[in-house]
């Protein structure tokens, strides 16, 4: 018996688009600890500009979820240079670099409501200043005011080894806490929080 060319290319075709099809069986499950960030496979970073990435965790009952813009290294001089020490920073760029917590959260002792927030920085070179403010809709720092801070923490940088492109991680560290870090170039801040 003689097959047609065009039904056996027409049926190679179907097996092949079958077998290609995206494996969705994840969709609706837990993304605890999710980061959108692809920096640690091992290939040359070619990724044009600052591309829009998220960081999540699911911790307790509550999630977290951020959004921020991810700039690389790209040889250039980051802290002290293209991110001046002592201003406010967007710790990002572009817009705003936003965290929602689903639930109230506890950050050093500092109660802070559900809702969605700026998350800012100034750098230092021996300590920095985490901001937690209340206008997460803005563009850089532009429409920044202290006055809308809900939240200012001092941290101590820790030296890591090099990370070519900022990024964010949300990790639950325990069954009512976790944290968020920032990590770029040779240096990483966070800060835990309670439920």
């Amino acid at each position: 018996m003689l097959v047609k060319p065009s039904l056996l290319i027409g049926t190679l075709l179907i097996i092949f688009l079958a077998s290609c099809q995206l494996d969705t069986s994840h969709a609706g499950h837990d993304h605890s600890a999710m980061s959108s960030d692809t920096t640690s496979i091992a290939v040359p970073d070619t990724i044009p500009g600052s591309p829009a990435r998220t960081a999540m965790a699911d911790v307790g009952e509550s999630h977290v979820h951020m959004e921020y813009h991810s700039p690389a290294v790209r040889g250039r001089i980051i802290w002290g240079g293209l991110v001046p020490y002592g201003q406010v920073w967007v710790t990002g760029a572009h817009n705003a670099t936003s965290i929602h917590f689903s639930k109230d959260v506890t950050i050093a002792d500092t109660k802070i409501p559900a809702g969605k927030y700026a998350f800012f920085t100034i750098p230092g070179q021996d300590e920095w200043i985490l901001i937690l403010n209340k206008n997460w809709d803005q563009h850089l720092a532009d429409n920044y005011s202290q006055a809308e801070d809900v939240l200012r923490l001092t941290v101590k940088p820790e030296v890591i080894e090099h990370t070519e492109r900022l990024r964010y991680d949300v990790t639950e560290t325990g069954k009512q806490s976790g944290r968020v870090t920032m990590s770029w170039e040779k240096v990483r801040v966070g800060f835990d929080f309670n439920l």
